[in-house]
Formats: structure tokens, sequence, C-alpha cells
């Protein structure tokens, strides 16, 4: 029912930041609750945060809060992830995902590939 597509990955020094995207096809984009993921080579997915399809609630793994923000954008059918003060274990590719609220997260992007270097 939804279509995600991650951007704004890039390569950056450690310090700096980046702002990721992900656009959702269609209407339906703004009743899913929203997560970001993460996954580097050869480390199962990653969890890092969440947010409620109102923005009423979010969510931080211990390793990113305080230097990443979730966020959204329901008229513009678009997810953010602002990375700051990256690190070079931060290194991996970012992935959105869509939950309809039950914990389950049914529709996944592609990824967008995050590389910091020191």
């Amino acid at each position: 029912q939804v279509q995600l597509v991650e951007s704004g990955g890039g390569t950056v020094q450690a310090g700096n930041s980046l702002r990721l995207s992900c656009t959702g096809s269609g209407r339906a984009f703004s009743t899913y609750d929203m997560g970001w993921f993460r996954q580097a080579p050869g480390r199962e997915r990653e969890f890092i945060a969440r947010i409620k399809w109102d923005s009423t609630n979010t969510y931080y793994v211990d390793s990113v809060r305080g230097r990443f923000a979730i966020s959204r954008d329901n008229t513009k059918n678009t997810l953010y992830l602002q990375l700051n003060s990256l690190k070079p274990e931060d290194t991996a590719v970012y992935l959105c995902a869509a939950s309809p609220g039950n914990g389950v997260y049914d529709y996944w992007g592609q990824g967008t590939q995050v590389t910091v270097f020191s």
C-alpha cells in the first residue's frame, strides 16, 4: 500500500551532520507509525528510532539518543532523520519503514548509505 524511498545519505567526516529523508507514496503515509533502522556490513539490522503517526511520541535507542532526531511532515508524506555528531560507528545503510501501529513494520525502503570517516 505504501512505497518508501530514502535519500540524503553520503560520506562525511566525524563530527559532521546529515539529514536523511524518506518519502512515502500515497495518502496512507500519514496513518502509519514510522521507524528508522540501519544495517552495517556483517551485522543484523538495528532499530534506532520511531515516531507516532501524528508525531505525539518518539523513541531512540541509547546509541543515538541526543545525537539523532526523528521527525515527519505528513503534508509532504516525508519522514526525516537528522544525524548530528556523527561517528565512524554510525556507518551503515539507513532504512525507513512503516508500521500500522502494532509494532510490526510491513513496508521498507531500499536504504541510503551513510559513511563516516575520522
